[in-house]
């Protein structure tokens, strides 16, 4: 035990001994040069691009694009009003309290984090709003409700709401295209809807370009989703996570704007973004949208089907088939051949040939392809219970397989390809591909289409009269004075 003592005395001594030389070496020695200053990291880099965006930069063409989005995106979250976990977040959403903003459908009202999760998901539910196809796929309007609860709260002009949408759309997409790490076991889908909703939130607070880089801290450091949202058999959280990131990145920029710092570098930092979720990445910042430079919600989806992006064309495949075929009992096999990130989203999991949710169900293209050719089409009521159990289709099911097919690649901003084999029972093969279709590159949809789909969305909310001024009010959104009240004037509860 003494000399235990005595090993410590010394030990210590020496480390004050230490400590002293160290001090006198700095003193007496020469001044240190100034080390060359760091680059500006990928948040502080992002914020100053916000910060410096202006309503005068979003050219002619990106505002009816932003409307087309909107509109489109409000029609998915009316069509979805009385689903379980849609009305499950609004009531948790007002049971909160607060009077900023205004939660779709109802006359009610809660904080802007609280209405962005209840709004969001109502967008997002049935898997039908817009999709960017990019190095990873996201839906970018599930920012919508991001910048539609902080503009009312901040009474934002009409200008800056469109202004902050074409920005949402633009960090999500961008960021989407830098990083590629869904072979990690993220969710790639929700991710970057954490900082595009941070900034886009601190753009309608008009916060400097330091407290929107801490937003962006603040949303990435403690939020990041695990993939497993879209692995195996789905859940309700499939089509809330976005949600839940949108009202995340809304919070982080709420506690930017009373002064809360985040941690820092959050992308290049020793256990930060980089380092321990999606290795580094190169961002290009200066390629962003602006004067001279495109959006990228020019390169925006429209969905025609509820179903995964990867099914898209699958149901126009499949209904090729199925006119040809005529009696589908001659149908002996068929193969759907899809894309990498199709197979492992909607064609890898066994649980996609006995789907017992909804969640699934969309999510699957063995029941996408077999519910299409019985049925003539895919809606909303595909996914009925009694249409899951329905014993003819999963027979048919059974018939069915998915295969990876390298060579199928997905142009960016285009409906992802799908080639369908059928075998017949007497003989003979039909085969389809389809690489493209109306909604995605090449084929925008054009007004008449948006509205066609909002009224098919509506329908069963309000009468005709109702819905086409609601649509002209819409598309003359850049026209009005100010934001507040858009999502009040669409209340039906």
């Amino acid at each position: 035990m003494l000399q235990r003592r005595q090993f410590l005395r010394t030990a210590a001594s020496a480390g004050v001994l230490q400590a002293l030389a160290r001090g006198v070496a700095a003193d007496d020695g020469p001044t240190p040069k100034p080390s060359k200053p760091e680059a500006p990291g990928l948040a502080d880099r992002l914020a100053s691009y916000v910060a410096g965006v202006r309503h005068t930069d979003i050219d002619a063409a990106t505002i009816e694009r932003v409307k087309s989005h909107l509109v489109d995106t409000l029609g998915c979250g009316i069509a979805a009003f009385d689903e379980g976990p849609v009305r499950i977040c609004r009531e948790l959403a007002l049971a909160a309290g607060g009077q900023t903003s205004s939660v779709i459908g109802s006359r009610g009202r809660a904080t802007p984090d609280m209405a962005t999760f209840a709004n969001g998901a109502a967008f997002r539910y049935y898997d039908l709003n817009d999709v960017y196809v990019g190095s990873a796929t996201c839906h970018p309007s599930d920012n919508i409700a991001a910048c539609l609860a902080v503009a009312e709260a901040e009474g934002s002009s009409t200008s800056e709401l469109i202004t902050a949408i074409a920005v949402a759309y633009e960090i999500n997409c961008r960021l989407a295209d830098a990083f590629d790490f869904g072979a990690r076991g993220w969710d790639d889908a929700t991710i970057f809807s954490l900082p595009a909703a941070a900034l886009a939130a601190g753009m309608l607070m008009k916060l400097p370009a330091q407290r929107l880089a801490h937003a962006v801290n603040l949303s990435l450091n403690d939020h990041i989703p695990m993939g497993q949202t879209r692995a195996q058999s789905l859940s309700d959280w499939k089509g809330l996570a976005d949600a839940d990131a949108a009202r995340n990145g809304v919070f982080a920029a709420m506690l930017a704007r009373a002064g809360l710092t985040g941690p820092a570098p959050i992308f290049e930092g020793r256990r930060g973004f980089f380092q321990l979720v999606s290795g580094p990445a190169d961002v290009d910042v200066g390629s962003f949208g602006g004067p001279g430079k495109p959006f990228k919600i020019h390169e925006c989806g429209m969905k025609a089907y509820p179903v995964v992006v990867y099914a898209q064309t699958a149901v126009m495949a499949s209904l090729a088939i199925a006119r040809e075929v005529g009696d589908l009992k001659r149908i002996s096999r068929l193969e759907i051949a899809t894309t990498t990130q199709g197979y492992v989203s909607a064609g890898r999991d066994p649980e996609k040939w006995t789907p017992e949710n909804r969640d699934t169900a969309d999510h699957s293209l063995p029941y996408i392809a077999a519910r299409a050719m019985f049925d003539g089409d895919i809606d909303n009521a595909s996914y009925a219970p009694q249409k899951l159990r329905d014993p003819q289709i999963l027979a048919f099911m059974r018939k069915i397989t998915v295969v990876e097919d390298s060579a199928l690649m997905t142009p960016r901003g285009a409906a992802p390809p799908v080639r369908i084999s059928a075998d017949l029972s007497g003989g003979g093969q039909i085969k389809r591909e389809v690489r493209t279709m109306p909604g995605f590159a090449g084929q925008t949809m054009s007004r008449e289409d948006i509205e066609r789909k909002f009224r098919g969305n509506v329908r069963t909310r309000w009468p005709k009269d109702r819905t086409e001024s609601t649509l002209r009010a819409l598309w003359s959104l850049d026209m009005a004075s100010d934001a507040r009240g858009l999502l009040a004037s669409l209340r039906f509860s």
